[in-house]
């Protein structure tokens, strides 16, 4: 028997196709949107409808399930390789005021956009579950287009690390409590509590007790001169808070972050930082491929009016949130502005958790996931180009410009 037949059977799918299939219409996208001078996140995307099962005449893929779970992977990855830009001295530097802003964007977004949907027709679980899925920011799309953008070390992109952390804390909490609601028709305060204190022992825990025992150890292991290890050691942290994560009902993106951000505080960065970009590269890729294999093109007129109201309703309350409460604490308007540019643009793999939560425990209608969907995409979309705005933005120089 060939070996690939082998290998797709063992797997129940043509994965080896699949996957050539999106490298090469990925790499073809790519080059184009390089010469057009796009961001390649739009390539990627535009990959994904190409070879999708919803694109005419026939799907180029056997199996959208298995580009999913690779990229989930890719996820965990890339929110990894972020994680090692920022140690602990750098997310302490703009923690309380994330706290700040994050809990009251999160919030006023969620009340804002929830009368909004009830003013479109939606019943109130409806409204509740686009009203959490539209409060938070896709830290994976964000993230990835600050960096082809060269912003990733700006501060309004440290400020923005530190606000989406908190998001992700606040959404999985809340879709715990929604999810709760909607099975028993009663909010468990205890279980409230549960998830708050699940939540901060296992950020504290991983901050206090991880870099105090886990930097040292990869510093010893940076000194050899063979970083197999270092490598395998690295990807085991990440993959195993991320599972710790999933098993305490959180999101995997804050297990895998926050393990790059115990690597950021060894002196090997880095070095970590080298060796697992490829890694990161080519398996972010595979999360905007499924992006835009999910896109059933035909629906898209169905659901694009209530998609934008929701889109543009979520921006301006981001927006009038973030900015006067950062200027209001000392930052100069620039930096403001870029940082509510930054927060209001994309939705994605969080909203679309959410819409998947309600849709799991029968709590919403059946054309919100469709819905969240066209939201990524148009977002997705639409962001390189607002955070463009954002790095031409010159405002002003406040003499409170040191903040960091």
């Amino acid at each position: 028997m060939h070996f690939f037949d082998l290998i797709s059977q063992l797997n129940g799918s043509f994965l080896i196709q699949d996957f050539a299939v999106v490298m090469i219409v990925a790499a073809v996208m790519v080059f184009v949107t390089h010469k057009l001078k796009q961001p390649m996140v739009i390539g990627y995307i535009l990959a994904g409808m190409v070879i999708g099962p919803f694109t005419p005449p026939f799907s180029l893929i056997h199996d959208v399930s298995t580009i999913n779970t690779l990229a989930e992977l890719g996820i965990i990855i890339l929110l990894f390789v972020i994680g090692t830009e920022f140690p602990i001295t750098k997310l302490k530097s703009v923690g309380r005021i994330s706290m700040i802003v994050g809990i009251a964007e999160s919030l006023g977004t969620m009340m804002i956009t929830f009368f909004v949907g009830q003013t479109l027709g939606f019943s109130q679980f409806d409204s509740m579950f686009l009203a959490l899925a539209m409060s938070v920011t896709s830290t994976v799309v964000t993230v990835k287009i600050l960096e082809e953008l060269n912003m990733i070390n700006d501060k309004s992109s440290v400020l923005i690390m530190g606000i989406l952390i908190v998001e992700d804390v606040i959404v999985i909490t809340m879709l715990g409590i929604l999810q709760s609601l909607a099975l028993t028709a009663a909010i468990s305060f205890l279980h409230v509590l549960l998830s708050i204190g699940i939540v901060v022992g296992f950020i504290g825990g991983i901050l206090i007790l991880g870099s105090r025992y886990l930097p040292p150890l990869i510093d010893k292991l940076a000194r050899k001169s063979d970083y197999s290890v270092l490598i395998i050691v690295i990807l085991g942290l990440a993959f195993g808070l991320s599972f710790v994560a999933i098993e305490l009902g959180l999101s995997p993106v804050i297990g895998a972050f926050l393990a790059g951000v115990l690597v950021a505080e060894s002196n090997s960065a880095g070095i970590a930082r080298v060796i697992t970009v490829p890694l990161r590269d080519v398996f972010a890729a595979l999360f905007f491929v499924s992006v835009g294999a999910l896109v059933d093109v035909s629906k898209i007129p169905l659901f694009i009016i209530p998609a934008l109201v929701l889109i543009v309703t979520s921006f301006m309350s981001k927006m009038v949130i973030v900015i006067p409460i950062l200027v209001k604490a000392g930052y100069d308007s620039t930096t403001a502005v870029r940082t509510g540019l930054g927060l209001s643009s994309a939705r994605g793999e969080m909203s679309l958790i959410v819409g998947k939560g309600g849709q799991d425990v029968g709590a919403v209608s059946s054309y919100i996931l469709p819905i969240l969907g066209v939201v990524t995409i148009v977002t997705t979309f639409v962001t390189p180009y607002i955070l463009k705005i954002g790095i031409k933005l010159n405002i002003s120089s406040s003499p409170s410009d040191d903040k960091n």
